[in-house]
């Protein structure tokens, strides 16, 4: 487990990867995001992404999900996030997620926290970038700092 104190910043961890499959991406659009470039491979070649792609909100839950494999964080909040989808994902691509601390400071209001700032980039099997992601959270000092 990683305190506030025990996270420098710089410090980079990658962690991965998951593969997209056509089933996947259409069966999420189905549920949560159901635009035609996600759904249909004959109107997403009519699409201004010429074939099918995965949601934003569905490359998202990836990166999610490869955050949980990352080391663990004494985390108690997380204070907000900013998303950038710069190029789409889409089926067979083999994503695997980036992250940096960029920046920490201590909380001036409670002494046992402190605010870490992460960017994550969430790039294909080309090191082609699908998602990049700036997270603000709040994490415990250690009790004997």
């Amino acid at each position: 487990m990683q305190y506030f104190d025990d996270i420098p910043i710089g410090q980079k961890e990658m962690v991965g990867q998951i593969e997209l499959t056509r089933s996947d991406i259409i069966e999420f659009a189905k549920r949560w995001d159901p635009q035609p470039f996600h759904l249909d491979e004959n109107a997403a070649q009519e699409s201004p992404f010429r074939g099918l792609t995965a949601s934003g909100s569905h490359i998202f839950c990836v990166a999610a999900r490869l955050t949980h494999k990352l080391r663990r964080v004494a985390l108690i909040a997380g204070l907000g996030q900013e998303l950038r989808f710069p190029n789409p994902a889409r089926p067979r691509d083999r994503l695997t997620l980036n992250t940096e601390c960029v920046d920490k400071r201590e909380s001036r209001s409670n002494a046992d926290r402190g605010i870490v700032v992460y960017e994550h980039r969430l790039t294909n099997q080309d090191g082609v970038v699908v998602l990049e992601m700036k997270s603000t959270i709040l994490v415990a000092k250690r009790q004997n700092a």
